[in-house]
C-alpha cells in the first residue's frame, strides 16, 4: 500500500469512528473532516506523514492558521479537531504517543452573544407583515426559537410528528442525534396553529409533509433562510443589535436564568452535555449572582434573622 493509500485508509477509519462511536451529526462530521483536511494539506506540503507529525510540526501548522487570517475562535475549533484526530490515532494504535498533548490553543477573550429583552422579541414579532403568506410562519419561527431555545439546525429539522401541543412539549433531535423533550409555551403553540391554518393550503413536495416550517415551494427551510428571516425581522423592528437565531436561543437561556431557573434545568432544555457550556451560554451576571448568593445562603439568612430580631427588640440592657 502506498503512503497516500495508507492515509486514505486512516482518514476513512477516523470518519467511521466519528460517525459510529462518537455519533456525530452529518453537519458536525463534515466540519471535523474539513478541518482535518486543512491539517493534511499542510503536512503534505511539508512532506510529512500525519502519523509522523511532531509537536513542532503541529505548532507550525497552528501558527500558519494565524498567519492566513483565521480568527482565534476558528483556530480553537480547528485545533480541537486535530486533537480529536490524534487521540483516535493513539487509541487505534497508529501512533505510540499523542503529539497534541502540549499543543496550545489561542487565548480567547470573553465573548458573550447579544441578548434580546422580551420587549425586543415582541417588537420583532409585531413587525411581521401578516398580510403576506409567510407572515404567520415567521412569527411562529421567532416565538418557537425564543420559547424553546432551539438551535437553528433543530428548528429546520422539526417535524409535525415531534409536536405534542396538547401536552405542551416538543421532541427535539439535537447534536449527536440525541433526543430531548422541551416544554413549549402557550404563546408559541398559538403561533404554530396560526401558521398551520396557512400551511394546510400549500402544495407540499413529496417527502416534505412532516416538516413544520416550509418555504413557498413546499420544501423545508434551510438554516440560511432562517438566518435571513431573523435578521430581516430584527431590522424591521428597529433593533440595532447583531441578531441571529442563536441570539434568540441565548436570550431564552438568559431569561430562564434571570427568572430563577436552576442551571441544570437550563442545561437539559438546551441539550448541553456539559454544565460548563451552559454557564458560558447563559451570560451569568456576577453581580446579580453574588446578590442571589448573599440573599439565599443559609448563613446569611441566619445573620439577617439575628439583625432583624435585634432591631425589633431594641438595644439590649447592660
Amino acid at each position: 500500500m502506498t503512503e497516500t493509500g495508507k492515509e486514505k485508509t486512516i482518514v476513512g477509519a477516523y470518519r467511521r469512528y466519528l460517525r459510529l462511536q462518537r455519533n456525530l451529526s452529518p453537519n458536525t462530521l463534515d466540519a471535523y473532516m474539513r478541518d482535518l483536511e486543512k491539517l493534511l494539506r499542510y503536512l503534505q506540503s511539508e512532506g510529512i506523514e500525519a502519523v509522523s507529525a511532531t509537536i513542532d510540526d503541529l505548532r507550525y501548522f497552528a501558527a500558519g492558521l494565524h498567519d492566513i487570517g483565521i480568527g482565534p475562535r476558528s483556530q480553537c475549533r480547528i485545533l480541537s479537531g486535530v486533537r480529536s484526530f490524534y487521540r483516535f490515532l493513539l487509541l487505534d494504535g497508529y501512533i505510540d504517543s499523542d503529539p497534541t498533548e502540549l499543543l496550545e490553543s489561542p487565548i480567547l477573550g470573553e465573548h458573550l452573544p447579544e441578548v434580546l429583552s422580551l420587549d425586543e422579541v415582541d417588537r420583532m414579532e409585531a413587525a411581521v407583515d401578516l398580510t403576506k403568506w409567510e407572515g404567520h410562519r415567521n412569527r411562529a419561527i421567532i416565538e418557537v426559537l425564543f420559547s424553546c431555545g432551539l438551535r437553528v439546525s433543530e428548528l429546520v429539522s422539526l417535524r409535525l410528528s415531534s409536536l405534542y401541543l396538547d401536552e405542551g412539549f416538543v421532541r427535539v433531535t439535537g447534536k449527536g442525534s440525541k433526543e430531548r423533550l422541551v416544554p413549549i409555551s402557550s404563546r408559541a403553540i398559538d403561533e404554530l396553529r396560526f401558521w398551520f391554518d396557512d400551511r394546510c393550503r400549500m402544495n407540499i413536495k413529496p417527502g416534505e409533509q412532516d416538516y413544520v416550517f416550509l418555504n413557498r415551494r413546499g420544501a423545508h427551510l434551510t438554516r440560511t433562510m432562517i438566518l435571513m428571516i431573523i435578521k430581516k425581522q430584527a431590522a424591521e423592528a428597529g433593533i440595532e443589535k447583531t441578531v441571529s437565531p442563536h441570539t434568540l436561543r441565548h436570550s431564552f437561556a438568559t431569561a430562564l436564568l434571570e427568572g430563577g431557573a436552576d442551571l441544570r434545568a437550563i442545561q437539559a432544555m438546551l441539550g448541553h452535555e456539559s454544565i460548563a457550556t451552559t454557564e458560558i451560554y447563559t451570560h451569568i451576571d456576577m453581580t446579580t449572582l453574588r446578590q442571589e448568593i448573599l440573599q439565599h445562603h443559609p448563613r446569611n439568612q441566619r445573620h439577617h434573622e439575628i439583625e432583624n430580631a435585634a432591631e425589633k427588640n431594641g438595644p439590649a440592657g447592660d
